[in-house]
């Protein structure tokens, strides 16, 4: 076998697909599994969206595309951003990506050099660990405080950065944890950000997915508008149900945007012009009837599941602000997050994301994406207590 590059050693992948195979593999057996582990939601792409799209391929847009979006979709997210932010970005800003994922590559690889530093919340969105990890720049991890509704406390990001340091990635709301980092938070972390010249990534995929019960939604950009120091990552997989488009918009200081669309211009060429059709309608006015139906959704499986985790002995569940996860502390069980979610697949038919997958301050939690039904959940949290009363 011919060798393979450093680089291609170094990539880890996301675990929660590899779940999600022996998962199936599992059903083929004909084994029953309620599925919590992936991050999917389980609506549909709302009819208009996808008749967008399919206007679109009637009309032939099947061609190339400018390699950083098109126009059109530019000047509807100007628009959103105005209205949610409270700025409007320079066109030269913007750079409309195949989704959100590739935007936190694009980004690190065209702000940080390999050898330098990159705080990352700890539990985190694991994509940020194996993106890092291959552009040869070392992760920094900082915890995310349960006592602080599991946000990173602005001490301890102060206290990870060195001369190395180039960017500091948050993400509001939190993939796994659901946090929320308030507007008294951000200040703080940004100015540490103005201190030491720092990046911030502002990974703000859940922006749509606040619960109204819960903080307000802020945005580190209303500090600087994205023309210094803030780079906001973005998308449609989720608060639009759109996983399967692979549609984002990426907003950064001009010189970066530059570059990104340069690096996907090489690697991408760009994005198909009926999908960006899509990404227009979704932001159309006409869009928001169904995203805050499935908000609401949620939020009832959100208060459905919480209730019933809080109500089994030894685990302490956080009810979370936004996203559509929960993180339950199950250390009062007596297990280790690797061993109770192997036994839950395994035993009890329940697929779930093990807490370390998302970073070391992970042991000890469980990640459940509520993205299914009441009845599941009600199925799951059944199956749950009744594997922990059996006892090891």
């Amino acid at each position: 076998m011919l060798p393979l590059s450093d680089a291609a050693s170094r990539i880890k992948g996301q675990e929660m697909f590899q779940i999600l195979a022996t998962a199936r593999e599992l059903e083929r057996k004909g084994k029953d599994i309620l599925h919590f582990e992936l991050g999917d939601p389980d609506f549909s792409t709302p009819d208009n969206i996808v008749k967008a799209a399919f206007k679109s391929l009637k009309e032939g847009d099947t061609h190339y595309t400018p390699s950083s979006g098109l126009h059109d979709l530019k000047l509807m997210a100007q628009k959103v951003t105005l209205k949610s932010r409270g700025f409007t970005p320079d066109i030269d800003q913007l750079v409309v990506t195949s989704g959100a994922n590739v935007q936190i590559y694009y980004a690190i690889a065209c702000t940080v050099n390999p050898g330098d530093e990159v705080i990352v919340p700890d539990p985190g969105f694991v994509s940020y660990y194996s993106i890092l990890n291959f552009l040869n720049v070392k992760s920094v991890p900082v915890p995310l405080r349960e006592d602080l509704g599991f946000t990173m406390k602005p001490e301890d990001i102060e206290k990870a950065i060195t001369p190395r340091t180039k960017m500091i990635i948050i993400n509001s709301p939190s993939n796994p944890t659901g946090g929320v980092v308030n507007k008294e938070q951000w200040q703080k972390i940004y100015n540490i950000a103005v201190k030491y010249n720092l990046y911030i990534l502002s990974d703000e995929i859940y922006a749509r997915m606040v619960y109204p019960d819960s903080e307000k939604f802020f945005s580190p950009s209303e500090f600087d508008k994205c023309k210094k120091n803030t780079i906001i990552v973005n998308g449609f997989s989720k608060a639009y149900a759109m996983t399967g488009w692979r549609l984002g918009v990426l907003t950064a200081p001009s010189h970066v945007a530059e570059r990104v669309a340069l690096l996907q211009e090489t690697q991408l060429s760009c994005v198909p012009g009926f999908i960006q059709k899509a990404g227009i309608e979704a932001l159309s006015d006409r869009s928001t009837p169904y995203v805050k139906n499935m908000l609401e959704e949620y939020r009832k499986r959100r208060d459905i599941m919480v209730d019933g985790l809080n109500g089994i002995s030894g685990i302490n569940c956080y009810k979370p602000k936004g996203a559509f996860y929960v993180f339950p502390n199950i250390v009062e069980t007596g297990y280790k997050s690797r061993e109770l979610a192997n036994d839950l697949l395994m035993n009890a038919g329940i697929a779930c994301a093990p807490g370390p997958v998302f970073g070391p301050h992970g042991e000890g939690y469980l990640r459940f994406c509520y993205v299914n039904s009441i009845q599941n959940i009600e199925k799951m949290l059944e199956r749950l207590n009744k594997f922990l009363s059996a006892g090891k």
